[in-house]
């Protein structure tokens, strides 16, 4: 299959099996993200997905872990996205789990029924789009939800046995703002206990609303000393055993990864190691043209 846009996906699903059901984000509208704004959302027909599953089993594929793209597959209908699986299964029946990226309101728009049908189906986890732990910053940057309404619907997904891993952004608070932020998503997690989190860390080029707000001087981005120490202080407060946390910035040269609460110490050394050598350095913010 021609893979239409650019490739995003979370570190954790680095060894899956990738099949695009959708192109775009049917949202596409948070303040921060240019990544599909050249492309018109729509779903791909079910014969063509059906001949990408041909492909990839005449190839000799026998995936275990099946991501479905694109930007927001869980907005599928259930009943298409039930079929998808299905499918998926009988071309592979090694399939064992399937993820995928979904927002807060795509979940509310199914039925707790239904969520507990698309587990037993194998839908194993699904990446959101926290962002921030803060109702203010949420709204500013036009996300569809708020802290409630996030801590609502991953209870939801809690009680129908399905996973979630949460993808944030230190430095999308903006400058001074980094700590108050890392303190309300530690408090976040530590209630909805999510099973990965993701660091991208805020990252702008001219397609956003926001990088037009940072030339007006509305928004005030963080460099990126002051993402370090945000994305040290969630490090340091996150209270879930297990999760997998991954600073998986763009434009941050320090990566920062481990197994809470196993690794917490060697993270916080790390982390402590790239904050004194940036702490010599002259600002530089994350902004790219």
């Amino acid at each position: 299959m021609e893979y239409e846009g650019r490739i995003c996906r979370g570190p954790m699903e680095r060894g899956s099996y990738m099949l695009p059901i959708s192109v775009g984000c049917s949202y596409n509208a948070c303040r921060f993200c240019g990544l599909f704004k050249d492309l018109t959302y729509r779903e791909l027909p079910l014969e063509q997905i059906e001949e990408e599953l041909k492909r990839v089993r005449a190839a000799g594929g026998a995936p275990k872990t099946v991501y479905l793209g694109d930007g927001n597959a869980f907005c599928t209908g259930f009943d298409r996205l039930k079929q998808i699986i299905t499918m998926t299964r009988e071309y592979f029946p090694t399939a064992e789990r399937f993820n995928m990226d979904a927002t807060v309101t795509g979940i509310a728009e199914k039925s707790g029924g239904q969520l507990k049908e698309l587990a037993a189906l194998g839908v194993s986890r699904l990446y959101i789009g926290i962002e921030s732990g803060l109702d203010d910053v949420l709204k500013y940057m036009n996300k569809e939800h708020t802290a409630d309404e996030a801590y609502e619907q991953t209870g939801r997904l809690r009680e129908a046995g399905i996973g979630y891993g949460a993808h944030i952004m230190t430095g999308v608070s903006g400058r001074g703002r980094g700590l108050e932020n890392a303190e309300a998503l530690a408090v976040f997690f530590n209630r909805t206990r999510p099973e990965a989190v993701i660091n991208f860390s805020i990252f702008l080029n001219k397609k956003t609303a926001l990088f037009g707000d940072i030339e007006k001087g509305i928004f005030k981005p963080a460099d990126e000393l002051d993402n370090l120490r945000e994305d040290r202080r969630i490090v340091e407060l996150l209270n879930v055993d297990g999760v997998d946390y991954d600073g998986f910035h763009d434009t941050i040269l320090t990566r920062v990864r481990g197994r809470l609460p196993r690794d917490r110490e060697k993270m916080l050394a790390a982390f402590d190691k790239a904050i004194d050598k940036y702490e010599r350095l002259e600002p530089v913010y994350s902004i790219t043209g």
